[in-house]
């Protein structure tokens, strides 16, 4: 029997307010534990929340840029359950009236773009978090507490791990070119749950879906989609549905363990946030927000391709990223040649990224020496590979280039008696070459070539080495 995997991702983004969801509490990370708490955060009795317009104004900008429906009433719920971390017992969030609805979000499916459905986007609260020591105790900071989020929360749309990854990067990366979030999953200010299971293509068989908490990276969300996957085909190969279940990644192992089972919706005993009244939004505050929306990715690939002259496959890939653009975009007006700059950046620079193993937002070296770099080879003060060797040290020190190309002599030889002499005594002790040009072996031109540099020590100019070889053997 034929199956097909449904994967569908839950995803928290905390907002970058100056202040919490409902009081005027630091929005923060990194303060000391415990000082950035009110009695309205720590829901002591009497305290009345406040609804924080600015993250209800970030969530209408993430739903806009996502393609949602902006419902312009909305309510906010309670969602009662008992854990430390959750000083209430309840945690204020949206069940059936959310702020956006429907949307999608585009990812690239074997050369085809494919639309990954969401089913909402709604405002919550955070909760605080917990602390395990060596000791065994656990510890509870409340500074999260009432932190503004907005859940993301997708439908089955994925087939893979490789299709929930690209979903995340480009969910990721749109958020950042709104800047309503830094979303670093290492400080917990986007954290993703998946949910996964099988289907028969003939729909008659299907296996329990379960979600896997506990994932701090997008490789890890990959890792154990694929896991999952082969968890649940096995338990279908012996006609087992398995449970509804929560499950935890496990880095050490590779694989998800058991946490509980699975709560369902009523488990929650939702009810109506009775201390905020119903939130009505205006046609003015939506449409101020639309005119006031950033530029998007699609956007700026499109100006990319109008403005500079790119191809559509070099703005795509430098759009998709909003260091990688704003990278781009000062180094090309330092350089004034977008086309070498995206050349550069595409080919060597993302080479050394993705070698490093960071994103584009780490890299150490300025736009000003990658810039002043460029303007070396550009004007053949050092050959094209030079400049490359150059980089590879540039990407890791961060030094003025102008400055360590002149302290290890590598400025260009451009002098023509010079570069002649050169030629003059490769030519003599390679006259094979010279029978194999006459014969119309090309290639010798290379050769020769080659040769010319590895006596300059590779400060020759090629373009000229080439032209005076032609001209001496013509």
């Amino acid at each position: 029997m034929n199956y097909k995997t449904l994967i569908g991702l839950e995803i928290h983004v905390e907002l970058s307010t100056k202040s919490k969801m409902f009081c005027s509490c630091k929005n923060q990370f990194g303060l000391a534990p415990n000082t950035s708490v009110c009695p309205i955060c720590l829901g002591h009795p009497g305290a009345l929340p406040l609804m924080n317009k600015r993250a209800v104004e970030y969530a209408t900008m993430a739903g806009l840029a996502f393609n949602c429906k902006i419902n312009q009433e909305f309510k906010m719920d309670r969602k009662k359950y008992f854990y430390p971390d959750l000083t209430k017992g309840y945690q204020i969030t949206q069940q059936d009236q959310p702020l956006c609805t429907e949307g999608y979000i585009e990812i690239s499916n074997g050369g085809e773009n494919k639309k990954i459905r969401l089913e909402r986007i709604h405002i919550e609260e955070d909760t605080g978090k917990s602390i395990h020591n060596e000791n065994g105790n656990t510890l509870m900071d409340y500074n999260r507490a009432g932190v503004p989020l907005i859940e993301i929360v997708s439908k089955p749309d994925m087939q893979s791990g490789l299709q929930a990854k690209e979903f995340l990067t480009n969910l990721r990366e749109t958020l950042r070119f709104l800047s309503i979030s830094d979303v670093k999953m290492e400080q917990g200010s986007l954290r993703c749950d998946v949910n996964i299971n099988i289907v028969a293509e003939d729909d008659s068989f299907k296996t329990a879906i379960s979600e896997i908490k506990n994932l701090n990276s997008f490789k890890a969300v990959e890792k154990a989609i694929e896991f999952e996957e082969k968890r649940h085909l096995e338990m279908a190969s012996k006609s087992e549905k398995g449970v509804k279940e929560t499950r935890r990644w496990d880095e050490s192992t590779n694989s998800t363990i058991p946490m509980r089972k699975k709560e369902e919706g009523n488990d929650y005993r939702f009810s109506v946030e009775g201390d905020i009244t119903k939130t009505v939004l205006s046609d003015e505050f939506i449409e101020n927000v639309r005119k006031n929306l950033p530029e998007l990715p699609h956007e700026k690939m499109e100006r990319f391709i109008e403005e500079y002259k790119l191809p559509e496959y070099d703005a795509d890939i430098l759009s998709r990223s909003i260091a990688l653009s704003n990278y781009f975009e000062k180094s090309a007006k330092l350089t004034q040649d977008p086309v070498l700059t995206s050349n550069w950046l595409l080919s060597d620079v993302l080479r050394r990224v993705n070698e490093a193993e960071i994103d584009f937002e780490e890299v150490q070296m300025s736009v000003e020496n990658f810039s002043k770099l460029l303007l070396l080879v550009k004007e053949k003060k050092i050959n094209n590979n030079t400049g490359k060797k150059v980089l590879r040290t540039l990407f890791e020190q961060n030094f003025d280039p102008e400055e360590y190309v002149k302290e290890n002599g590598l400025i260009q030889l451009n002098d023509d008696s010079q570069l002649e002499e050169i030629v003059n005594k490769v030519l003599e002790e390679n006259p094979q070459s010279i029978e194999d040009i006459k014969n119309g072996k090309d290639r010798a031109f290379g050769y020769l070539v080659g040769q010319c540099m590895k006596m300059s020590k590779g400060k020759g100019n090629p373009q000229r080495f080439n032209e005076l070889i032609r001209e001496k053997i013509q």
